[in-house]
């Protein structure tokens, strides 16, 4: 097998964000049932990326490769240089916060970025990271943040990245053969996650926003139940009858 890296087009010390945002890119320009691609070329790029996804395989195989023909002498002392990252820090605008997100996030400062992210949001009502951004870059890292943010617990600010993402594949197929593993991210936060770790207020907004992403009438069905004990805890009854009529006819 080739080396796992340059299959993938990553340098030996890109962070685990990197490898899925690379296997994703290369996945859909090889996969035989998008593009009639090579699918030997196609099976190596899916051995690759399972080799490096897994910290325990991809550390042996760094081992095994490091007196090979692979081996980079990647450590280098450096002078001195511009820090992008210093530079950004000392921003205090949208468009630097937001490219210090995505910096981070793709330079293992993972814990940094879902902070930031969240501190903009409650911060800055109009703050949105896709506008500092091209489609594919906003809907992978976008993505990518979504999952850290689910693996800190922060469900609705990974609702409100992933409503913005489906929305984005709605108007233009660019996940494809993907689709579903956001798909069944964003469900699955939405039906087991997000009542009782926000507000009955914001639970009910990430409810809202769920009903426009076409999970279909058993979902909306149960989201709108959802939202109508949420209506009964605040004290709006009519409302909370209103989504509950509407569960029962999308219920059949």
């Amino acid at each position: 097998m080739r080396d796992c890296y340059s299959v993938l087009g990553v340098s030996r010390t890109a962070t685990a964000a990197e490898i899925r945002h690379a296997y994703r890119k290369k996945a859909k320009l090889l996969h035989p049932d998008i593009t009639q691609g090579d699918a030997e070329a196609f099976h190596e790029l899916q051995k690759a990326y399972e080799t490096l996804a897994d910290s325990k395989s991809r550390s042996l195989f760094d081992e095994a490769q490091a007196t090979g023909v692979y081996a980079e002498r990647w450590q280098r002392t450096k002078g001195v240089e511009f820090d992008y990252r210093t530079w950004l820090l000392a921003r205090e605008d949208d468009e630097s916060r937001a490219k210090l997100i995505f910096f981070d996030l793709m330079h293992g400062h993972e814990e940094e970025a879902t902070k930031e992210f969240k501190r903009m949001n409650m911060s800055r009502t109009d703050f949105k990271l896709q506008r500092w951004f091209t489609r594919e870059d906003f809907m992978d890292f976008g993505f990518i943040l979504a999952e850290e943010l689910v693996l800190r617990q922060e469900y609705y600010d990974a609702v409100i990245l992933l409503d913005q993402i489906m929305r984005m594949e709605f108007s233009f197929n660019y996940f494809k053969l993907f689709f579903p593993e956001v798909q069944e991210l964003t469900r699955h936060i939405l039906r087991n996650n997000i009542e009782g770790s926000v507000n009955d207020e914001l639970a009910i907004d990430a409810w809202e926003r769920a009903l426009d992403l076409r999970f279909g009438k058993k979902d909306d069905s149960f989201f709108l139940h959802k939202m109508a004990d949420a209506y009964d805890r605040i004290g709006d009854e009519r409302t909370a009858q209103v989504c509950r009529d509407e569960a029962l006819r999308l219920a059949g």
